[in-house]
């Protein structure tokens, strides 16, 4: 894990929450939390505009996802085509599809040097500024292991569809040991202690999930999480490519539509 970065997604500026919100529960409605669930099973929960912009998902509607995808610092053709074949893994089984354009891309790729990688959450993307990127892959070039683009692009584009962080489910997070946690990620990403315990110390707030009844530690959205760390000794393998339980939930999620 020291060999390579770590993705540290995106988030929006905490003034652009509620509006971002209210964008992800037009486009998709069950992005909108379950209030009345929630106001029963939590003691003293008060429904404000910014606890609702906290809990909503940032899903694309079902009805098939296509987004057009720009690259801002011109990189060659065939290193283009190369991203965006690994961005349409995900294509397979679901009703999703990124297309190259030039023209108000919604995607905007950047690979900044030192900025890592990242990418803003589903409608998120329609919340930042059209010239800014959406999603980083620093320093890709066609010399990079094919390794490399299955795990990274094929992630980071996890998160564009709306996918968050799978070791952020709380059994995965209650694995870790936080101490050791902070030693490590201090040591091989130069994380402080307070970004640490935000990208992998923190749970997922259950009530804001949408997806499987448990945590898949396979998952292409699943940090590595070596057993020096954990409470056990036993790692959290994470995941390299797009896997099997990925596939069958995000189908549901954007379903193909049959063919006559």
């Amino acid at each position: 894990m020291a060999n390579y970065a770590v993705c540290v997604p995106k988030s929006l500026a905490p003034e652009k929450l509620v509006a971002a919100a209210a964008i992800a529960a037009e486009i998709n409605p069950v992005n909108h939390p379950p209030l009345y669930r929630l106001a029963a099973i939590v003691p003293g929960f008060e429904v404000t505009r910014e606890r609702i912009a906290v809990l909503t998902t940032k899903y694309w509607h079902t009805k098939g996802v296509k987004l057009t995808v720009g690259f801002l610092d011109d990189p060659p053709a065939d290193l283009r085509a190369r991203i965006i074949s690994h961005m349409n893994a995900w294509s397979s089984r679901l009703n999703v599809n990124f297309t190259e354009t030039d023209t108000d891309p919604q995607v905007r790729i950047a690979r900044t040097p030192g900025d890592g990688y990242w990418s803003y959450l589903g409608t998120d993307i329609l919340s930042i500024d059209k010239s800014a990127p959406t999603m980083n892959l620093a320093e890709f070039t066609m010399e990079t292991p094919e390794s490399e683009f299955i795990r990274v692009v094929r992630h980071e584009t996890g998160h564009t569809l709306g996918c968050p962080h799978e070791h952020m489910r709380r059994d995965l997070v209650d694995k870790i040991d936080p101490d050791k946690a902070i030693a490590f990620f201090g040591a091989t990403q130069g994380w402080d202690p307070d970004q640490v315990r935000r990208q992998v110390l923190t749970p997922l707030e259950d009530s804001s999930l949408w997806g499987t009844g448990h945590s898949d530690p396979g998952s292409i959205m699943c940090y590595q999480i070596p057993g020096t760390i954990t409470k056990d000794g036993e790692p959290i393998l994470g995941g390299l490519d797009i896997d099997e339980s990925d596939l069958a939930f995000m189908a549901k999620v954007y379903p193909k539509t049959l063919q006559t």
